[in-house]
């Protein structure tokens, strides 16, 4: 059996990173700007922050991350598939189930049917009793076997940022590597492999969906090109992908193939040269089979470069030879390495006094916010229309995102975000609507309201002023926001909003049908709605077009329009008052609060479903009547007080009403805040971390959607929480004596250090992590609870004077208490 190298060995409870160091960047994570704000002096700067990467949590469990190789928001991201159930990312960590294929485009994290998972290769050491070419099993029933197992009975697998590793039970070593269009394979067969043979699966997506089949290879040079039609994973749409595969020997010369030929399922036929050849059907597995002459002095090692395009093989080739002109293998991975460094390094983290795990965890999830959305790049991969503009895909969904993703974004990579933004305009521009959930060029169903909106204005309130720099024009932006807020579209299950009917009752009603969407969630998408509003109110707030921020401002009030007083929680007489479903003649239907939670008697699903007609999606009643984030101070009121708002919270928690799986609960942990007990949100979100989140394989409690479990944790860890489209962040502590965050734009380094650190309670209970007093640029900051924006484009120094007195509050005036848009903030 082959030798791994020195890199992360994947192990079954906890997965270290153990990889080689790149030779560091001057411009990378550690180099200080021109902010006034210097790292403590006795932190250590993390010059690798890549090695402390874990790229195998979540992998089982239902997290669906993704451990392959990819640069940061590259469009090819190539990986292992396997048999799993659970592969919608590919891989599972589970060794019981075999590998199927190394397919060059994934998904992070998602749920509905398995994206992408396009263009397997394979490869054969041998064929059947005879090593014939005719009796390759090429179906992926037929050509799958079990990675190699190692002696703790984890897979023989490796991976760390831009590299990913598996030895096979058929002692064939697996390596990849990627550009942002092309990946590198790397297929090492022992000595004395006689024919060493690989296959290109043109069809086996990870639905088994294609159609319209492509496929022509050329015998004397070995180059496949195809492709095929494929159905999108949570949509009704369709979408078409190719690809452009190339072979060399590495250390060798490959020469041309000793045998060739299109294969049917497990029917290879020699010396054919595309589809036409063979007798195919509607659906059909299909692709191209070779074998090669092995190395005659020790190992063979054959380099597949996979170039891939949704425009067609020729791009495919082309994006292929620009990218990896010399199949240069260790190359590639040390410039991806190199980016995610340069990348991952602009945030910093004092590791004193701190567990390793935290350091892992924190980078793990920071590295997985940068998978997605998709660079597809401007250079001719946007197959719907001609534009100069960037086209990012794999918006998967913003429904999921745009609470924290973008936020975290903003604080270290702007001019990505910016790109993105571009691109989501240049969509609005050419399809009507800001995309809202989007895979492979195909709209898929939207989950909440148009939450590209909070997206865009998130970057427009924090960088309106570098917005001309960054090319992001702003007239276009808020016009795009105007169109999700005034234009009903065609579908506003894929587009938009239901927006007519929302401007005319202020809610959307349980008994109204229109043709142009199902009549579902109701109540959750009046509350996105209100919030979406919200945030185009504070775009027009920057622009100074008054008229148009009142109007919004007033428009996201309307969560009260779903406000029932007089519903009151089964057996619990004291918490009164909840998000209720209503009527258009204005009279409440009911939807018991217990609804779509773990104690729901009935064990309803609020997911996509025509036919639920209980108002709400993925969360119950009771976590969404907590959903008014612009606006918790009137929530409180709506509750009864701060006593009983904290009162509910508490309920929340306490009887398993928290869901750590689905973004609804996420800001839940730090509602405490505005009701002046910021120490209960410094221990719930603790504990949450402490419960939920671990780096192990199954250290994630379900989807990772996107990122969107990656950028919450790592803000938990922060000790921060957003509001997006606002200029304030929520405060808490960090688990780490000092933490810092590079902007490249605003060419500052702010830095967060807590004073008197002395480590994180292991449960998240107790312990010297509360904040009792806030010092910026060494002056008293007015609260103990938030920060503006301000001290991050100044680069500031903000520090926490850090207590064990859990009922430590806010601040001694109205103003320490976030704000809120009825009690004057956001104004």
């Amino acid at each position: 059996m082959l030798q791994l190298n020195a890199v992360i060995v994947l192990r079954a409870v906890l997965i270290l990173a153990l990889s080689s160091v790149v030779a560091d960047d001057p411009s990378s994570a550690a180099a200080t700007t021109s902010a006034v704000v210097q790292p403590s002096a006795s932190a250590k700067p993390i010059h690798d922050a890549a090695s402390h990467v874990n790229l195998f949590i979540g992998t089982t469990n239902g997290g669906h991350t993704f451990p392959g190789a990819t640069i940061p928001h590259g469009m090819v991201k190539v990986g292992m598939d396997t048999d799993s159930p659970g592969n919608h990312a590919g891989y599972d960590a589970n060794p019981i189930y075999n590998a199927t294929g190394f397919s060059q485009l994934h998904d992070d994290g998602t749920g509905g049917a398995v994206p992408l998972s396009l263009f397997k290769i394979w490869p054969f050491a041998s064929c059947g009793k005879g090593n014939t070419f005719e009796e390759c099993q090429t179906s992926i029933a037929g050509r799958k076997v079990l990675r190699h197992v190692l002696e703790d009975g984890t897979p023989d697998d490796a991976a760390e940022p831009g590299y990913f590793s598996s030895n096979l039970s058929t002692d064939i070593r697996v390596e990849l590597t990627s550009a942002r269009r092309t990946a590198l394979h790397r297929y090492t067969f022992r000595e004395g492999t006689k024919h060493p043979r690989i296959v290109v699966d043109i069809t086996n997506d990870g639905q088994r969906s294609s159609t319209d089949p492509q496929v022509d290879l050329d015998p004397e040079t070995g180059r496949v090109t195809g492709g095929a039609h494929f159905e999108a994973s949570f949509g009704p749409g369709r979408y078409r992908a190719f690809t452009c595969a190339d072979f060399k020997g590495d250390g060798f010369d490959l020469g041309v193939p000793q045998e060739y030929g299109v294969w049917l399922g497990n029917f290879p036929v020699k010396d054919t040269v595309t589809v036409t050849q063979l007798y195919t059907s509607f659906v059909d597995e299909i692709g191209a089979l070779f074998t090669f002459a092995p190395n005659g002095n020790g190992t063979s090692s054959i380099l597949a470069r996979i170039g891939v395009s949704f425009i067609s093989s020729e791009q495919a080739c082309a994006n292929a030879e620009e990218e990896i002109p010399d199949f240069d293998f260790e190359r590639v991975r040390s410039t991806s390495r190199a980016q995610w460094n340069e990348l991952l390094g602009r945030v910093q983290v004092d590791t004193t006094n701190v567990d390793p795990d935290i350091v892992d965890l924190f980078y793990s999830s920071l590295y997985r916010t940068h998978l997605s959305p998709a660079d597809c790049k401007d250079t001719g991969e946007n197959p719907l229309w001609n534009s100069t503009e960037p086209y990012y895909d794999s918006f998967y969904c913003n429904w999921d995102t745009y609470r924290t993703l973008y936020s975290l974004m903003a604080l270290h990579d702007p001019a990505t975000f910016a790109r993105i933004v571009r691109g989501m305009i240049n969509i609005q521009q050419h399809e009507g609507w800001l995309p809202e959930c989007r895979g492979a060029t195909a709209k898929h169903y939207i989950q909440g309201g148009s939450n590209g909106d909070p997206i865009l204005a998130e970057f427009f309130v924090k960088f309106n002023e570098h917005a001309k720099d960054l090319s992001v024009p702003a007239d276009a932006l808020y016009q795009a926001l105007l169109a999700d807020a005034e234009l009903q579209p065609p579908n506003w299950d894929l587009q938009g909003r239901q927006v007519n009917i929302w401007k005319t009752l202020g809610y959307i009603p349980s008994d109204v049908w229109e043709r142009s969407g199902t009549n579902s969630k109701q109540v959750s998408r009046t509350l996105e709605y209100a919030f979406d509003d919200f945030t185009i109110s504070q775009v027009a707030r920057v622009l100074g077009r008054g008229d148009d921020a009142r109007k919004y401002a007033l428009r996201s009030q309307n969560f009260a329009n779903v406000w029932n007083a007089n519903v009151t929680f089964p057996g619990r007489k004291d918490i009164v008052g909840f998000m209720q479903p209503r009527f258009s003649d204005g009279k409440f239907n009911f939807t018991d609060p217990r609804h779509c939670s773990i104690h729901d008697p009935l064990q309803s699903t609020c997911f996509l479903n025509a036919q639920n007609k209980d108002g709400f999606y993925e969360s119950s009643p009771t976590v969404y009547s907590q959903y008014v984030p612009h606006d918790t101070a009137r929530l409180i009121e709506l509750q009864g007080g701060k006593e009983k708002f904290i009162s509910r919270l508490n309920f929340i928690f306490d009887e398993g009403y928290f869901d750590s799986t689905d973004e609804p609960s996420q800001q839940i942990s730090f509602m405490y805040h505005y009701a002046n007990r910021p120490g209960l949100s410094t221990q719930r979100s603790r504990q949450v971390i402490a419960e939920f989140y671990n780096t192990s394989v199954n250290g994630l409690p379900g989807n990772d959607d996107s990122g969107a479990m990656g950028s919450y944790v790592a803000f938990y860890l922060a000790g921060l929480y957003p509001l997006p489209a606002t200029r304030q962040f929520l405060l808490s502590s960090p688990y780490f004596p000092e933490i810092s965050f590079r902007n490249p734009v605003l060419n500052t380094t702010t830095t967060i250090r807590a004073n008197s650190f002395r480590g994180n309670p292991q449960d998240g209970k107790g312990g010297h992590v509360f904040v009792q007093g806030v010092k910026i640029d060494g002056r008293p900051w007015k609260s103990n609870c938030f920060i503006d924006w301000d001290a991050y484009t100044n680069g500031s120094l903000i520090e926490l004077q850090l207590t064990e007195n859990i009922n430590v509050p806010c601040g001694k005036s109205s103003e320490a208490l976030p704000p809120s848009l009825s009690t004057g903030g956001y104004n």
